[in-house]
């Protein structure tokens, strides 16, 4: 009974990751997928679907803080491997990509699920990029009087940069990241 027990919670956490990937690229290619085009997508019958996330707006929320918690999740490890100014870099581009992904997700979601998500995810997103600069701030490569407020309101103008062969968001970051540099004294 126990083992059982233990692999339908497995097979329910694969169907929650199943469904979560199949919105994410669904909602990314049309904002207006359906929740049977999702269940399809994820190979799920549409009362999994439901039993999991009652509305679209509920998927959409989930979708959306799967992102958050994995893109703050990965500090850690891009500082493990990085100098802190190129974790940053890195770090940023993929928020700036889940940004617009979020932005995608505009049709599936109320404005007030929007107010909710960016309240829910701004104190995550904050710590992060205050590990982020503190490292750097650390290790003397990035300004001491860097904010990490400032930085993220700074990004913003990211995400809402034109993707594309025209993107200029990886310039935009590389004079937002000179700015941060420590400069040699004079």
């Amino acid at each position: 009974m126990y083992r059982m027990m233990l692999r339908v919670r497995s097979d329910a956490r694969e169907n929650r990751a199943r469904i979560l990937q199949a919105a994410r690229e669904a909602l990314a290619e049309d904002g207006s997928a359906s929740m049977n085009q999702i269940a399809q997508r994820a190979g799920v019958g549409p009362g999994t679907l439901y039993r999991n996330f009652p509305a679209r707006e509920a998927l959409a929320l989930a979708v959306y803080q799967d992102e958050v918690t994995r893109i703050v999740g990965s500090v850690p490890g891009l500082l493990a491997e990085l100098p802190p100014l190129e974790a940053l870099r890195h770090w940023t581009t993929d928020l700036v990509e889940a940004m617009r992904r979020k932005h995608g997700l505009g049709d599936a979601l109320s404005p007030g699920a929007h107010q909710a998500i960016s309240e829910q995810s701004y104190e995550p997103v904050i710590a992060a990029i205050t590990e982020l600069l503190d490292a750097g701030k650390t290790d003397g490569s990035i300004r001491t009087d860097a904010d990490p407020g400032d930085f993220l309101q700074l990004t913003g103008a990211l995400w809402r940069a034109a993707s594309g062969p025209e993107d200029r968001s990886p310039r935009m970051l590389a004079l937002i990241l000179d700015g941060l540099r420590t400069q040699p004294q004079r």
